[in-house]
């Protein structure tokens, strides 16, 4: 481990439509940092104020070094970015780069994977070393397996997968910046973004990926209605964010964006509480991680159960009301 001081290990800086950083760059500057030093690669339109919040931004989640490209055509999905990591990667030669796993950085990864001669290690949930090399770890089988892997003859291009690294990165008060040359790292225009429209928020609560707290309804809650009476009021109480299984999902309960499990969000908040959710594997491993685990169902040989910290079994339909009565009386 004496190496980790000088040895540098790239996370791209990827940002919103709105030009904020993503939450998953806090995560993916945290597992950095437990192989290597954090580099973060920013690439923007040009907007001298916003480069120096983002950059300030980026210091203080862990990045002793920002590398900058300006984007000649931010309507190219992913090419500036592509050409951005690449010369990054000349620059500094890095063991990893660590991108976030969402869309559109998985396609940057697989790109830069060709321009840098390395391999995509994907969907990582953790960054550790063993025998000298940065090793990728794996969360796989729905949870119950983990596995381990890493590259040879090139960078480890790893995505990580949002919502499952709870570490970060020490804060640095000036992180040095290092603006990049990409003259020589032409790269083929990919798709381009024609218009986009961002969708607002549904209601004033914490993002779901990075709350502390999480309240998930499944198919225990009935409907609809009983979404909006039970799982809702009980997150308000809580401070916390709202989720879903995909049966409560598919049966219309609630907004799509609201699904954890594999085929959806990954969570990983100190407190998890699950009304009316049996514990289908596909659901457990979008927030197995989670700190405290509190689960409310009818059903006693439910498997969610089996990963609660605290179970109650019970109708959702009388249990809630009482729980928010007495998380009111608390307060009162």
């Amino acid at each position: 481990m004496t190496d980790l001081p000088v040895t540098p290990v790239l996370v791209l800086a990827e940002l919103t439509a709105a030009g904020d950083l993503r939450p998953a760059v806090a995560e993916a500057l945290g597992a950095a940092a437990r192989v290597g030093v954090p580099h973060a690669v920013l690439v923007t339109d040009a907007d001298a104020d916003a480069d120096d919040a983002l950059v300030a931004r980026l210091g203080e989640l862990g990045a002793a070094v920002v590398h900058t490209a300006v984007a000649q055509d931010p309507a190219e999905l992913g090419t500036a970015q592509v050409a951005a990591l690449a010369a990054a990667v000349d620059a500094v030669l890095p063991e990893a780069v660590v991108l976030p796993n969402t869309p559109e950085s998985r396609a940057v990864a697989g790109r830069l994977a060709v321009r840098a001669s390395g391999a995509v290690t994907a969907d990582a949930v953790g960054l550790h070393r063993a025998d000298g090399e940065i090793v990728a770890r794996h969360s796989v089988f729905g949870g119950d397996v983990l596995a381990e892997s890493t590259v040879e003859g090139g960078p480890n291009i790893v995505t990580l997968r949002p919502g499952a690294v709870a570490e970060r990165a020490q804060a640095v008060a000036a992180p040095e910046v290092r603006p990049l040359d990409v003259a020589g790292h032409t790269v083929t225009a990919g798709a381009r973004i024609l218009s986009s429209e961002p969708a607002a928020p549904s209601a004033d609560r914490p993002d779901l990926r990075t709350a502390r707290a999480v309240v998930a309804g499944g198919r225990g809650v009935g409907s609809a209605e009983g979404f909006t009476a039970l799982v809702e009021p009980l997150a308000d109480a809580l401070g916390a964010a709202v989720g879903a299984s995909r049966v409560a999902v598919d049966s219309g309960f609630t907004a799509p964006e609201g699904q954890i499990g594999q085929t959806g969000v990954t969570v990983s908040p100190d407190l998890y509480v699950a009304l009316g959710i049996s514990g289908a594997i596909q659901h457990l491993v979008g927030m197995k991680t989670s700190g405290t685990i509190v689960a409310v169902d009818s059903d006693e040989d439910a498997a969610i159960f089996e990963h609660a910290d605290l179970g109650v079994v019970g109708d959702v339909n009388e249990v809630v009301p009482q729980l928010i009565a007495a998380l009111a009386a608390r307060r009162g």
